[in-house]
């Protein structure tokens, strides 16, 4: 059993890190200029999983980068070595995620990743990942602060299943803050699902009532919402007492749900143009 951000992770979710990280088939962002020039084959047509969108960062992909070649570690390997070079930088240029540096790596998986592109930067297979849980692990924790659960002396009866839910990691991408807090705050299986915006604000209108910024931090049942210019809302929040926060970062698989003190969700949260505002957990 290993612990990661002070939660433990058993074997079957670090296998389940492992197909995320690595898929059998990973997703190539080229233009269609590069695509042309190195005659690669794409598929706009097929639809990446949500571990896709989070692993490879491909809500921040560059509109230019509108073609996507599709390669598992063979076809990858069979390239020239100058495609797969121009491949990987084209993926940091384009802003691709998991492009790691072989700087960062050479020392835990070995100096031949030199060989598999520019020398520089590298893609993640599953031959890499031999030992998932030297490597997981650090991935996983990455700008990422603990869950300090374990800390917390006394869990909120009027919200049992936070204490249930804190320390844990989902089963895959999707489930997010806003189903976090609902989840939290009593809604079944709310912690399992991608809570959009319109299911939550009509949780949050039915079941909280606005409080000022003289609203008690320190007692449970304090949803902080956080909303951008446009008033939508963009992260929640709950307070579970003592000065402590439960809440879920993002609907990676690699964000778990977790305690932090408020002080340090309101730090980590703070975001240009965000505004916070405050509800009370009724009934």
């Amino acid at each position: 059993m290993l612990t990661v951000l002070g939660i433990d992770v058993g074997p079957e979710l670090l296998d389940r890190w492992v197909d995320w990280l690595a898929p059998d088939e990973q997703p190539f962002f080229v233009t269609k200029k590069q695509a042309a020039t190195w005659d690669l084959p794409t598929d706009d047509e097929r639809e990446p999983t949500r571990e896709d969108r989070d692993t490879y960062w491909i809500y921040a992909i560059d509109s230019e980068a509108a073609r996507t070649v599709w390669l598992n570690e063979a076809n990858f390997m069979q390239l020239p070595r100058a495609t797969r070079a121009g491949l990987v930088r084209a993926q940091v240029n384009h802003g691709r995620g998991s492009v790691p540096t072989v700087r960062r790596w050479s020392g835990v998986v070995g100096s031949e990743i030199r060989q598999q592109a520019d020398g520089h930067r590298f893609v993640w297979w599953k031959s890499l990942l031999q030992q998932p849980e030297l490597i997981l692990p650090q991935i996983v924790s990455v700008d990422m602060g603990p869950s300090r659960h374990a800390e917390v002396l006394e869990w909120p009866a009027r919200f049992p299943r936070v204490r249930e839910l804190a320390g844990t990691f989902a089963n895959g991408s999707g489930p997010n803050c806003f189903g976090t807090v609902m989840a939290g705050c009593g809604v079944e299986g709310a912690e399992s699902v991608w809570m959009v915006r319109e299911p939550f604000e009509a949780w949050l209108a039915d079941h909280t009532e606005p409080v000022g910024r003289g609203g008690r931090d320190d007692v449970p049942g304090t949803v902080f919402v956080w909303r951008n210019l446009e008033r939508q809302v963009e992260h929640a929040a709950l307070t579970i007492g003592g000065g402590w926060m439960f809440h879920k970062p993002s609907q990676s698989w690699k964000s778990p749900r977790k305690v932090r003190t408020v002080a340090e969700v309101k730090r980590a949260t703070r975001t240009a143009g965000w505004r916070l505002e405050r509800h009370k957990v009724v009934g």
